[in-house]
C-alpha cells in the first residue's frame, strides 16, 4: 500500500478540511502558541494493528516538524496496553490530527482484527478468506489493505479489474450462457485479458457453467456447506470455487471443510467493530 500516493494524500486533505474547517478553535483559544507536547498512541484492547504509517502521514500533513516513532508494526497482533507509537511537536498540531488518525486507525485495525479472527477459524483447511466491494465509499483501498493486514485476500478492487457475472447480469442477458458468450466477445474485441467469474444459485447453473470454456472461477451463492461439498465433487478441480452469501464466523468452518478454494465475506468491511485505541498528549 502506497500511503504517499496522490490518492491517499488527497483523501487526507479532504478529511482534514472536513474536521478543521477554519481552524481548531478549542486548541487555538486555550493553548499558548508554540506549546510543545508528546503523545502516546495506546492500544486499549487486543487486536491486529493497521494504519501506523497513515497516522504519521496525517500528523505531518498538519505539521512536517512533528516527530513520529513507531513502536509496533502494521499487521501484527498486540495485547491491550501496548504503546504503538509516540509523537512529539506542536500541541496544536498533535491535537488537530488526533481525531482523524484515530478514526482511521481504529476502523482499519478493527477490519484487520476481524479478518484475523475469521482466518484463524479456518486455518489448515486450505480455503482463503476474501473481501468484497461492500466497503465504505471513498475508503476502499484502505479497507481492502486492512483485510490483507489480517491475513485475508482481496477480491477484485472494483468493477474494472475482473468480470463477475452475478445473477442480475445473467438474468438481464438472457441466462448464463448468453452472458458468458457476450462477455467473451466483448473482451476479445477490446483486447482485454480479464478473469471471468460466474455466480450460480443451484446445481443446474453449476452444470451450465461447467459446459462453457474460458471461465476462471465459479461462485456458489447461498449454498449450504453440504451443497458446496456436492458442487466441489462435481466441479472436480476444473474451476476455482468461491462460496459466498450469508456466511458467518459460526458457519465458516463448514464451508472451508467442503473443499472450496475461497470464501468471501462482506462483513469484513461492512460490519466492523472499531478497535479501541487512544492518543494522549502531555506538555513537555
Amino acid at each position: 500500500m502506497d500511503f504517499r500516493s496522490q490518492e491517499i494524500k488527497d483523501l487526507i486533505r479532504r478529511c482534514l478540511e472536513e474536521d478543521l474547517g477554519s481552524g481548531d478553535v478549542s486548541s487555538l483559544s486555550s493553548i499558548e502558541p508554540g506549546t510543545q507536547g508528546q503523545s502516546r498512541l495506546l492500544l486499549k484492547e487486543d487486536g491486529v494493528v493497521a494504519g501506523l504509517q497513515l497516522a504519521e502521514i496525517i500528523l505531518k500533513e498538519i505539521d512536517p516538524a512533528i516527530q513520529w516513532t513507531s513502536l509496533a508494526e502494521d499487521g501484527k497482533y498486540y495485547t491491550s496496553g501496548t504503546v504503538l507509537a509516540e509523537a512529539s511537536g506542536s500541541v496544536h498540531a498533535l491535537l488537530a490530527g488526533e481525531r482523524l488518525l484515530l478514526n482511521f486507525m481504529q476502523r482499519l485495525s478493527g477490519i484487520a482484527t476481524q479478518t484475523y479472527g475469521v482466518v484463524k477459524l479456518i486455518s489448515g483447511t486450505g480455503a482463503k478468506v476474501l473481501d468484497t466491494r461492500k466497503t465504505t465509499p471513498g475508503l476502499r483501498l484502505l479497507e481492502k489493505w486492512a483485510v490483507t493486514m489480517g491475513g485475508g485476500q482481496n477480491h477484485r478492487i472494483g468493477l474494472y479489474d475482473m468480470v463477475m457475472l452475478k445473477d442480475n447480469h445473467n438474468d438481464s442477458a438472457g441466462g448464463i450462457t448468453a452472458a458468458v458468450t457476450r462477455t467473451q466477445s466483448y473482451l476479445k474485441s477490446r483486447a482485454l485479458s480479464l478473469d471471468i467469474e460466474v455466480e450460480t444459485r443451484n446445481m443446474d447453473e453449476v452444470k451450465e457453467v461447467l459446459s462453457l470454456s474460458g471461465i476462471r472461477r465459479i461462485m456458489l451463492d447461498n449454498f449450504s456447506p453440504e451443497q458446496c461439498k456436492e458442487a466441489v465433487a462435481l466441479i472436480d478441480g476444473r474451476l476455482e470455487i468461491e462460496a459466498s452469501g450469508g456466511i458467518t464466523p459460526e458457519s465458516i468452518l463448514g464451508y472451508a471443510q467442503s473443499g472450496v478454494n475461497f470464501i468471501s465475506l462482506g462483513s469484513l468491511t461492512h460490519s466492523v467493530k472499531s478497535l479501541d485505541i487512544s492518543f494522549k498528549t502531555k506538555v513537555v
